[in-house]
């Protein structure tokens, strides 16, 4: 007789504990309010304070951890007298280039091209974009340091700012690196080592003197810029002279290596 009369009463607890779907959370759960908190959530009113703002500012006189930027040549590319710097706040070097290299390669190069000359991809695709100045006019040469940085964290005319996705110390290194790339292309003979030099004029005067002015030994084409000046070349802006249409390829070799 018990047995009758407990079992419509387990069949109801059983049916009451269903949810109608498979779930593999326990059916109890005794302490949800971790789960489901009373809060404000970004951009909702708060009437507590007087703004109703639930977006707190900095309390007066603090700093974040880590946001303390004394530098002013470094995070905004200015001195302390709100002029550009000419040079930048970071010193060069070999592996500087190689980091603004890549990073140039990766948010630059698409537009700017890989040689600095305003020919990337994006611009010769036929995408209608405003074209991108090529870094080898005189007018861009002639910037500061402290121009370029500010081009990549504001931005300027057409072209969006790239602060939150280049650090700082990246945004030096692109700068340094489009210094290599114009040197590439507006170099002179006194920037290149004197053994190097050398080399160049014996080849010169040896194609002369075989009739084939127009062709270096190696079978090469262009004048007196090649890959034997480019990676023999030492110092971190050492580069070939001339400016040859293989500038791109050029200025990589002074920095690689390769």
């Amino acid at each position: 007789m018990k047995t009758r009369l407990y079992a419509p009463l387990a069949a109801a607890l059983l049916l009451t504990g269903c949810r109608g779907m498979v779930s593999e959370n326990s059916p109890i759960h005794p302490n949800p309010n971790m789960d489901w908190q009373e809060k404000f959530e970004a951009q909702e009113a708060n009437p507590l304070f007087a703004d109703n703002r639930s977006m707190r500012l900095p309390v007066a006189g603090t700093i974040a951890r880590g946001l303390l930027r004394e530098d002013a040549r470094l995070y905004t590319g200015y001195d302390d007298a709100g002029t550009l710097v000419v040079e930048s706040p970071v010193a060069v070097s070999r592996e500087l280039l190689l980091r603004g290299q890549q990073r140039y390669n990766i948010y630059c190069s698409v537009c700017h091209g890989k040689a600095g000359d305003g020919l990337g991809i994006i611009m010769t695709g036929g995408y209608g974009y405003t074209p991108a100045p090529s870094y080898h006019d005189e007018r861009l040469r002639g910037e500061a340091d402290g121009y370029f940085y500010n081009v990549i964290s504001n931005g300027v005319r057409s072209m969006p700012g790239y602060a939150q996705q280049i650090a700082v110390a990246d945004r030096w290194a692109i700068v340094s690196y489009v210094r290599a790339l114009q040197r590439s292309q507006n170099a002179s003979p006194t920037d290149v080592p004197a053994k190097v030099l050398r080399q160049i004029e014996q080849t010169q005067s040896a194609n002369m003197a075989g009739g084939n002015t127009g062709q270096p030994a190696g079978g090469g084409t262009g004048g007196t810029a090649n890959s034997t000046g480019a990676t023999n070349a030492s110092g971190p802006g050492a580069v070939t002279t001339g400016t040859a249409p293989t500038g791109a390829g050029t200025a990589q070799d002074s920095t690689t290596g390769n």
